[in-house]
């Protein structure tokens, strides 16, 4: 197996996961591993016959992932997989795609081609910097050469959704085959923790109605790209709890914003949006579970496995309406959209969401039941059965 870097936890390390499980001997070969960098899921990863390139040999690139990407076709074309019949890459960021295969079959099961070389938002908004974009878009010219040969080399590509699949059609000119990323539905089973209180049956159905009084959450990487700025300007302004998991470079400006309150008399807003960082798989199912709704404000989300986690848990979620969400998130069923990554879209959307959970939408029997569809047996199901009528 192939994967970009290990040096973040987030969906396509969850991925990466559940290809392993499929075939727990198989040696992971990467770029860039950093056990310190994964904070409490660094343990997930114990065990793995974890292989990394030329890379780690380059001065500081713990700090300089980002700018030796120059350099990872080249990473990824120097390993010896010459004794493999199968090889399955997990793509992104990095072109973990260019490993050369002379003896076996390459699948590669694309998260998306780089967001980087194709307009897509990303962390780092480079071309901002009068100074880099020069440079940058010569760079991103040959980049985008090497990716589309690369894309020449793989035998087969699978998407992680319509979404990508498009992409890998319009900048590679191949065909794909989706299949969504896996949850594990078992550990994420809804709850309700005050659903015990409700006597009637009729409101007991309604597990939402229980939690009115209950926080949103967002769980993401906290940099641009992921508009969590969007979702604590308009909790903080409405006055409603919110908790925020995850870490990055946007941490301290989401902090600022959350001290934005409507009225300067109304200090208790201030404590309303709490900042968690990250936390383990038990901690975040906890979160999910309890939460009154997600916020997932992502711009252009290749697939976005957050809204499903949530949907796993029960629970809706409050969604830009772009890229692969619109396969996940049913409107007004499982979740409300809305159309613009801008405080004023956002907060029509909470208004509606709350006026819909008043009428007894969103029911979370429901909702568990529409996310089985992106469970992880299902997952490993059909990339065996991909894998199998391909390598007869």
């Amino acid at each position: 197996m192939i994967h970009d870097f290990l040096i973040e936890y987030g969906g396509a390390e969850r991925v990466l996961e559940a290809l392993h499980e499929i075939w727990p001997k198989a040696p992971v070969y990467t770029a860039f591993y950093n056990p310190d960098s994964l904070g409490p899921n660094a343990s997930k990863f114990k065990g793995w016959k974890i292989i990394t390139s030329w890379g780690r040999r380059l001065p500081f690139w713990q700090k300089l992932v980002s700018p030796y990407r120059i350099f990872s076709k080249s990473f990824f074309e120097s390993l010896d997989l010459s004794g493999f019949d199968l090889v399955v890459s997990s793509s992104n960021m990095y072109m973990a795609k260019a490993v050369k295969v002379l003896n076996g079959i390459h699948i590669c099961y694309c998260h998306t081609p780089p967001r980087f070389l194709y307009g897509y938002l990303t962390a780092l908004n480079w071309r901002k910097n009068p100074i880099i974009r020069p440079v940058g878009e010569v760079i991103n010219h040959f980049m985008r050469v090497w990716d589309f040969e690369s894309a020449q080399n793989v035998d087969y590509f699978i998407a992680n959704s319509k979404e990508v699949q498009a992409r890998i059609k319009k900048f590679y000119r191949r065909d794909s085959v989706v299949i969504y990323p896996p949850v594990d539905m078992k550990r994420f089973a809804f709850k309700s923790t005050n659903a015990k209180r409700l006597k009637t049956k009729a409101v007991a159905l309604d597990v939402s109605r229980s939690s009115l009084d209950s926080y949103f959450l967002v769980v993401s990487r906290l940099v641009g790209a992921k508009k969590v700025d969007i979702a604590v300007e308009v909790c903080a302004k409405l006055g409603l709890p919110l908790k925020v998991v995850g870490s990055g470079k946007e941490l301290e400006n989401l902090k600022k914003l959350a001290e934005v309150v409507p009225n300067s008399d109304d200090r208790k807003n201030l404590v309303k949006i709490e900042f968690t960082g990250e936390v383990s798989d038990d901690e975040l199912i906890k979160l999910y579970q309890n939460c009154r709704a997600v916020i997932f404000p992502a711009e252009q989300e290749d697939f976005g496995l957050v809204p499903v986690e949530a949907m796993a848990a029960g629970k809706p979620v409050i969604a830009l309406a772009q890229g692969g969400v619109l396969e996940s998130v049913i409107d007004q069923v499982t979740g409300v959209y809305f159309n613009q990554p801008t405080v004023d879209s956002l907060k029509k959307a909470m208004n509606r969401f709350i006026e819909l959970e008043k009428k007894g939408y969103f029911d979370p029997k429901f909702i568990h039941r529409h996310a089985q569809k992106f469970s992880k047996e299902r997952f490993k199901k059909e990339i065996l059965k991909f894998v199998g009528s391909r390598t007869k």
